[in-house]
């Protein structure tokens, strides 16, 4: 019988970095297995190779949590974004456990089944509405056994609260992530408020996910950790960024870019970034870190290999690049054997390649959130008119 691993706030109680893994709709997306605008994830029973693949990835890279690909796996977003209920909410979603325990089952990983924003929220319903939906994936998480659980990606706190209310009668531990950056949520919620309300509301974990880059999300919970301090309360923290730089996002991320989602390439982070980034997320005291949209296995093992001083080890994947480009004293240029050395690679500053591009965009601003006509869902496509609207009205952006 294989030894019981410590749980996750066995792992943070005891202060060891824990490495999340990275972003999964959008490097499935790049690879043919999920549609860009639902982002639904019935890859997971559709395509299982393609997700075990990335999962297993991730684990190589160092990761030791397997999040279950449940992003927008609720019935109402299934339904209302291209599914057509060809597969049910609960066979997508024990399908994605299976994956992410048959994987985390390979090494030293935990499974932690997740849990996102949903239309219904956005459409003005209910608490119990909302929250009957949650239900419906803690149920196939009980089933399964994950060993935590998390709440993420969520713009308004809200409804996040709704989710870790209901995560929380699990009985197993709970993370909050709020897809937001300083200037806090879409109701003007603070960073700190945000968090002090998750972590009352039953989270131990609390954090961002997504939306904005790292240093940004990093900052976003400094915010949140001296709220929490601030109400007398305790937690650990997490953070899982994009892998784009955002410094031109307003409080909305990167959805505002003119650039989302398929010309973003150009604001990827590289690995020597990825080194900066965990290196300020431990400072900072956060001791769950990992990935969002744009992680792929790479990014997250130049963060394993930034921490392995602290975390006693490196990830397997080290050995056949060279550690800090260590490989490169092997290639036949000598100008290339002679950025074989980390301080080249972390006072580079990247070009991008493109002569006439900006360095920085306007995002779109259409200060649009819950309860504004724009946002109330539908389960039909847009039709022609309604994208003749909305093209006018994005000129005049």
């Amino acid at each position: 019988m294989a030894p019981t691993k410590k749980g996750i706030l066995e792992r943070l109680d005891a202060g060891e970095i824990v490495i999340g893994d990275g972003g999964f709709v959008f490097a499935l997306e790049k690879r043919g297995y999920v549609k860009a605008g639902p982002w639904t994830p019935e890859a997971a029973a559709e395509h299982p190779e393609a997700v075990r693949q990335l999962h297993r990835e991730f684990l190589r890279a160092g990761a030791n949590v397997m999040q279950t690909f449940t992003f927008y796996a609720s019935d109402d977003k299934l339904e209302n974004r291209g599914n057509k209920l060809a597969l049910t909410g609960a066979q997508i979603n024990e399908a994605a456990c299976d994956l992410a325990r048959e994987v985390a089952n390979e090494g030293d990983a935990l499974v932690a089944g997740g849990v996102s924003q949903t239309p219904s929220y956005l459409s003005c319903k209910s608490d119990q509405e909302v929250k009957a939906i949650f239900k419906k994936q803690l149920d196939v998480f009980t089933k399964k056994n994950v060993d935590f659980l998390i709440a993420e990606y969520f713009e308004h706190v809200e409804e996040a609260v709704w989710a870790v209310e209901v995560l929380k009668e699990s009985g197993k531990p709970v993370a909050a992530t709020l897809c937001i950056g300083p200037e806090g949520d879409m109701h003007g919620n603070s960073p700190g408020d945000c968090a002090a309300k998750l972590v009352k509301a039953g989270a131990q974990i609390v954090g961002v996910n997504c939306h904005f880059d790292p240093l940004t999300c990093v900052k976003t919970v400094k915010m949140m950790k001296e709220g929490v301090e601030k109400a007398g309360l305790k937690a650990h923290y997490m953070v899982q960024p994009l892998a784009y730089h955002t410094p031109d996002c307003n409080c909305q991320g990167f959805i505002d870019l003119p650039e989302f989602p398929f010309a973003l390439e150009p604001r990827i982070l590289t690995r020597w970034d990825m080194h900066q980034y965990a290196r300020e997320a431990y400072n900072a005291g956060i001791h769950y870190i990992g990935g969002c949209c744009g992680y792929e296995p790479y990014h997250i093992r130049a963060v394993s290999e930034e921490l392995a001083p602290e975390r006693g080890f490196l990830p397997a994947a080290s050995e056949k690049h060279g550690l800090w480009g260590a490989g490169l004293e092997m290639h036949t240029k000598p100008w290339v054997r002679a950025r074989a050395r980390r301080d080249y690679w972390e006072n580079l500053k990247p070009a991008s390649g493109r002569p006439l591009c900006p360095s920085m965009s306007a995002p779109d601003s259409w200060g649009v959130t819950r309860g504004h006509a724009d946002l109330m869902q539908q389960k039909e496509a847009t039709t022609k008119d309604q994208l003749k609207q909305l093209f006018g009205r994005s000129k005049d952006h």
